[in-house]
Formats: structure tokens, C-alpha cells, sequence
């Protein structure tokens, strides 16, 4: 139990993850909840008079072992969870509730940081210090503080009764996706499928004692299956298990979990003092209320939707063409892409994939970091992990100083969760004079090794390792005083910003130089490959941006309006996808059920954000090509102006004094290929 609550002797403070057994975790975790409990009432009991420093800072760095605790416990139940720490994480879940709720309903708390706050003006405080008493204030407001006893009891109701469905929703997601498998016995049925994805399923199915080629809904397996499949009806079949996920009949359908978390955010909103969901977080993100998402997300529609149409009529009339297909359905979507795709462009994953050996890929984002912000990375063997595929780092700067930890953990398995994600086992803070740095994790779920060949990415897992390798320089480069403003504690709809900019220079040609290189031979990816991907970057985009909207629309959709009424989340969601519609409905498919990032992640009206980040990303990396991809005055400029500072400031005054301008829509549109 101490090895969790104590600080750990190891190397850089890091987690000992095999000195952790699963029975340490609930007595460790009341263990840090009462010593929560005893530092908020030390702040609360103060005889002083309440200042900064002995109220709104101490409650900045109370909690801390409580904090580092649900960091390790939840990040290995997203990357490596079984049916033991799923029951813990479901009676985990409503104690933390309860804390938060103790501590935000405090009314004695509260009257002690609304002292601090209303003497703000006469008091000597930094940018950074100003921004902690703001927030610290408006947490306390937002969550409850100034409610009557009766409505505070309503609210943590609510917060425990949510903190379980959410978690519910994602074990059903994750229960769904393990229990489904396409067992292929005939080998003609694997026509069209790459030999890596067949090689892959013939070693699943091997391990599990099966004749024949074993396929999952894993995005390694599922995405080239649905690409690249020739049999139809077996990518149906496919894409069919995919899109119903969560919404059969049976334990794991998430259709009440969908309707209950939508109402009891509302109720939740309402109680303190908002219309809806959306209004209540939006007010504290850049976009600020539903109507402005509403219109950014109408505006963008306004532009892609034409588009979006010729570009979907051109694909039906090559499938048409090619295989005689009357109707395009959404399992044909991938398919014909890939084929269109290579039709125009000769340019197809599998030609790709050589190149983008994960090992270099890796080392690519390495020296693209070095060159922009002069970090090095250096494996060590000598940090605990929670699983063999797991790699550590030590990022260090070019004086030679530790800059952060860093863990990667690539391949899918079991007990992860399926996407990718940047997350921290440790944030950067300073405290009583010492620097502490923080420890950043990447998981994704790339294609992994088979026995004949390493792991070889498609250009989107590289984009997609640039994306969060983008998060965890975030991380890794921040330089806060206070944990809750340090790193990605940032308005969501701009943590997006430093992971979609790195994205651009996947499609740079002095970028691919340092890593597209054949594993084979280690020759250079060709000039005629990069041309066409840079070319083929806006291929379709018209339907790619149609479909983003259509998330964030149905996002809006569930938390911009009173859901009370909502009683089939099916019917619910075909109008909420009207304007967007480009494939036939399929009846006993729906997104919702599975939809984590909204209902079990941290994107509840927030999925707008994608897009918005966009136009920052592609504004602001346009200033990057004016000067040079590696400028490094420039990515200075980025670095000490965006990413070391986390939330310490309103993020477009970051972005502001980076860019010296507000962010243009035109570079987005340009890049996109929507400006006519």
C-alpha cells in the first residue's frame, strides 16, 4: 500500500510499476483521499487570514499524491486493464466524485479563495499567479459553490452517478470491440488484403488454436481490412460488427448509458445556472458558446458540403465503372478511396509502408524535436514499465539538463483500449524551489511485427505518431509553477494546436528525409512518392471535413439542447446527421453507443475543437514555411510562447504573441483544397 502514497525510491521518482500488485490500489487510494481530505482542511482551518499563498497556491499543490496515484491507476486501466482493475476502477470512481464534490462544494473553502479573489486587484500577483486565482475561482463557482445546501446534494448525486456511467460506457466499448472476431478459413477470401494484415491474422488465429486467418475490430486489423478486402460482403460483415458496437441486445448496450449521461449533464448544467451542457463547458474554451460553434461548424459545412458532394458522386461513378456497383454503401467507402486513390495518385499504403519502419519513424520525430527545440532522446533499460512493449526515454536538452521521461507503447493487446492518446504519469511543477519533471507517455495501437517483417506504418499511423508526439512535447516542454496549469492543461480547443501542427511536417520533403527510408535497402523514400503525398493530402478532403462536422454537429447535438426528450438515440442521430448525409443509413448501426470521446472521454462539446484546431495549425505553421520548416527562431518563438507556458494565460494571447496576428481561415481552406 505505501509503495503508492510514498515517494518512490526509484530512478527520477518514476512509477514501480512491478513493485505494484492490484490489491494495493483501493486501500492506497483511501489512504490519499483522507490525506487529501486533511490538507484541504489545514488550508480551510487556517487561523491566518486567507491569502494567496495560504490558500488559492496550497489548494494548487494539495492533493498531489492522490493526483499521482489516478494518474498510474487510470492510464494502465485505458493501456493494460483486466476484469480485476475494471471493479476497482467502478469503486474508485465514485469516492473521487465524492472528494471532488467535497472539496468544490466547501462552502468555508470557497469563502476563504472568494477573500483572496475580490482583494485581486491590490494584490502583487504574476500573469501566472493571476491566471491560478481566476480559474481556482471560477472552478468553485462553476461546480457548485454558490448553490443552497438541497441543489449541492442534487449535484454530487449527479457527479457520482455520472463518474459511473461514464465509466460503464467505456467498458462496454472495449468488451464489444474484444468480443467480435472474423475467422476466414477459405484463402480466397483474403483476396486484396495486404500480406503483413495476413500474416498478422494467420499468427492470431494460431493463438487461439484456430485453423485459418483470425480478424478483430482492432484498427490495425480492422482499417486495412475494410480498405483493402475484395470479398464485399465480408467488409460488410465488417463494418456491420464495427457500427454496431454497444448497440445490440445484450450486457453491453450503451443506448441508456447514451441517454442518461446526455440528461444528467443537462440537469447538471441547469442546476448551476446554465441552459444547456454546451453553454456551461463552452464558457470556459475558446469558441465560448454553442451559437459560435454552431456558426463555425455552418460555416465550414457552407464550404466543404459542395465538395463533399462531387467528390462522393466521383467516387460512385468509379465504382460503378470499376466493379458495377449501383449504390456506395459505407463499407465500400475505404475501399474505393484506396483504389481512386491509387487510380490517380499510383500511390497506395502498401508502397508506402517500407518507408515508414516505426523504429525510424520514431527516430524521425526524435531529431525533428532536436532540430526545432533542441531535445535528445536517449533509451534507457533501467526505468520500470507495465508491460515488455513499453520504451522508456530520458529527453534531455542541449546543455545536457533532464528535460522529461518519456514511455511509448505502440502495439495493440487486450487490455487497451483502441485509438491513441498522449497522456502523463507525472506533470511539471515547481515547488519549495525544487523543478520536478514530468513523465509522458504516447499509446497507440499501430500494426505491429509480424515474424518476417518489423513494424511498417501507413502514412496515417505516422501522422498519427507525429500527432501525439506533438501532445507530449506539450508535456515534456512545459515550464509552469503550478501542476494544474502546466503542460495540456490548456482550453480544449487548443491543446489540439501542438499536436495537429506537427502533423504538417509528415508531408515535408526535408522532414521525410530524416526518416523515409526503406528497411530493406535504407534508401530514400522517392521524390515522385513524396510529390504525390504531398499531393494526395487534400484527396477527398471535401467528405473527410464533412464527416469531422458531422461529429462535432452530433456532439452539439447531445449537450447544445435539452435531451430530455431524446428517447431513440437511433432516430436522434439521423437527424442530427441530416445535412452531412452522403451514405445510406444502415438501420442496426449507430455511432453514439461507441462514440468515447464524447461520452466516455473528455470531448463532450468539444469535438468542434478538431477543426478549430485546424485553422490554428494550418495558420500557424504557414509561418513556419515563410521561414523554414526547421527555423528554430521560429519554433523558439512556438516553443515559449505556446508550449512551455500550458494554461497560464488566455490561449490567444499565446497565440497572438507567437503568430502577431489572429488566425486566418485561409491557410485551412488552401491546405484542404475547399478555397475556389
Amino acid at each position: 500500500m505505501a509503495i503508492l502514497t510514498n515517494t518512490f525510491n526509484t530512478l527520477h521518482n518514476t512509477a514501480p510499476f512491478s513493485q505494484i500488485k492490484n490489491e494495493d490500489y483501493i486501500p492506497a487510494f483511501e489512504e490519499a483521499i483522507q490525506k487529501t481530505k486533511d490538507e484541504v482542511d489545514a488550508i480551510v482551518n487556517n487561523p491566518a487570514p486567507p491569502t494567496f499563498e495560504n490558500t488559492v497556491e496550497a489548494m494548487a499543490f494539495s492533493g498531489m499524491t492522490l493526483d499521482r496515484l489516478s494518474s498510474i491507476f487510470f492510464n494502465l486501466h485505458s493501456a493494460e486493464t483486466n476484469d480485476e482493475l475494471e471493479k476497482i476502477a467502478q469503486e474508485v470512481a465514485p469516492k473521487l466524485s465524492e472528494l471532488s464534490n467535497d472539496i468544490t462544494l466547501n462552502f468555508d473553502l470557497f469563502k476563504r479563495i472568494q477573500q483572496v479573489y475580490e482583494q485581486r486587484a491590490d494584490l502583487d500577483l504574476s500573469t501566472e499567479q493571476r491566471t491560478l486565482l481566476e480559474k481556482s475561482y471560477k472552478d468553485f463557482a462553476r461546480n457548485g459553490a454558490l448553490l443552497q445546501s438541497e441543489a449541492k446534494e442534487e449535484l454530487r448525486k449527479i457527479d457520482t452517478e455520472l463518474a459511473v456511467l461514464k465509466l460503464k460506457f467505456g467498458e462496454n466499448v472495449l468488451a464489444e470491440t474484444n468480443a467480435y472476431q472474423l475467422l476466414i478459413e477459405d484463402e480466397a477470401d483474403l483476396a486484396g488484403l495486404p500480406d503483413g494484415l495476413v500474416e498478422a491474422a494467420a499468427a492470431l488465429a494460431e493463438s487461439q488454436d484456430k485453423k485459418g486467418w483470425l480478424f478483430t475490430l482492432d484498427y490495425p486489423s480492422y482499417i486495412p481490412f475494410v480498405t483493402y478486402a475484395d470479398n464485399r460482403e465480408l467488409r460488410r460483415e465488417l463494418a456491420l460488427a464495427a457500427g454496431r458496437k454497444a448497440f445490440q441486445d445484450n450486457a453491453y448496450n450503451n443506448e441508456q448509458h447514451v441517454l442518461k449521461i446526455a440528461q444528467l449533464r443537462f440537469q447538471r448544467a441547469q442546476l448551476l445556472g446554465y441552459d444547456t451542457h454546451a453553454h456551461f463547458v463552452l464558457a470556459e474554451r475558446m469558441a465560448q458558446s454553442p451559437e459560435k460553434v454552431k456558426a463555425f461548424l455552418d460555416d465550414l459545412l457552407e464550404k466543404a458540403k459542395p465538395a463533399a458532394e462531387r467528390e462522393f458522386h466521383e467516387l460512385s461513378e468509379f465504382a460503378k465503372k470499376l466493379d458495377g456497383i449501383t449504390q456506395l454503401e459505407k463499407w465500400d467507402g475505404a475501399y474505393y478511396t484506396e483504389k481512386l486513390k491509387q487510380e490517380r495518385f499510383n500511390l497506395d499504403d502498401e508502397k508506402l509502408k517500407p518507408y515508414f519502419q516505426l523504429e525510424k519513424v520514431l527516430a524521425g520525430a526524435y531529431e525533428t524535436a532536436r532540430l526545432l527545440y533542441g531535445l535528445h532522446f536517449k533509451e534507457v533499460h533501467n526505468i520500470d514499465k507495465y508491460h515488455s512493449e513499453v520504451q522508456t526515454f530520458e529527453v534531455s536538452n542541449d546543455a545536457g539538463e533532464l528535460v522529461a521521461i518519456f514511455y511509448t507503447d505502440f502495439f495493440p493487446r487486450k487490455g487497451k483500449r483502441n485509438g491513441a492518446w498522449m497522456t502523463s504519469f507525472k506533470p511539471q511543477y515547481r515547488y519549495q524551489g525544487v523543478e520536478e519533471r514530468p513523465h509522458v507517455s504516447i499509446v497507440c495501437n499501430f500494426t505491429p511485427p509480424t515474424a518476417s517483417k518489423p513494424s511498417l506504418l501507413t502514412f496515417q499511423e505516422v501522422t498519427t505518431l507525429f500527432h501525439e508526439f506533438g501532445h507530449a512535447l506539450h508535456g515534456m516542454l512545459a515550464d509552469t509553477t503550478y501542476p494544474g496549469l502546466s503542460g495540456t492543461s490548456v482550453y480544449w480547443d487548443f491543446v489540439e494546436l501542438p499536436s495537429q501542427i506537427m502533423e504538417n511536417w509528415c508531408y515535408e520533403e526535408e522532414a521525410l528525409a530524416l526518416f523515409a527510408k526503406h528497411y530493406q535497402t535504407g534508401e530514400n523514400i522517392p521524390m515522385e512518392l513524396v510529390e504525390k503525398i504531398k499531393e494526395s493530402a487534400s484527396f477527398l478532403e471535401g467528405m473527410a471535413t464533412l464527416r469531422q462536422i458531422s461529429f462535432g454537429l452530433l456532439d452539439m447535438g447531445w449537450h447544445g439542447t435539452d435531451p430530455r426528450s431524446i428517447h431513440s438515440v437511433k432516430d436522434f442521430e439521423n437527424r442530427q446527421f441530416a445535412s452531412t448525409k452522403l451514405y445510406p443509413d444502415v438501420a442496426e448501426n449507430a455511432m453514439s453507443p461507441s462514440f468515447s470521446h464524447i461520452f466516455n472521454g473528455g470531448y463532450s462539446s468539444g469535438y468542434y475543437s478538431y477543426k478549430w484546431a485546424e485553422v490554428l495549425d494550418a495558420d500557424a505553421f504557414a509561418y513556419f514555411q515563410e521561414n523554414g520548416i526547421f527555423n528554430r527562431e521560429i519554433a523558439t518563438k512556438f516553443k515559449e510562447s505556446v508550449l512551455s507556458k500550458g494554461g497560464t494565460e488566455h490561449p490567444m494571447a499565446l497565440y497572438l504573441r507567437f503568430r502577431g496576428q489572429e488566425p486566418q481561415v485561409e491557410p485551412l481552406l488552401k491546405r484542404a483544397g475547399l478555397l475556389k
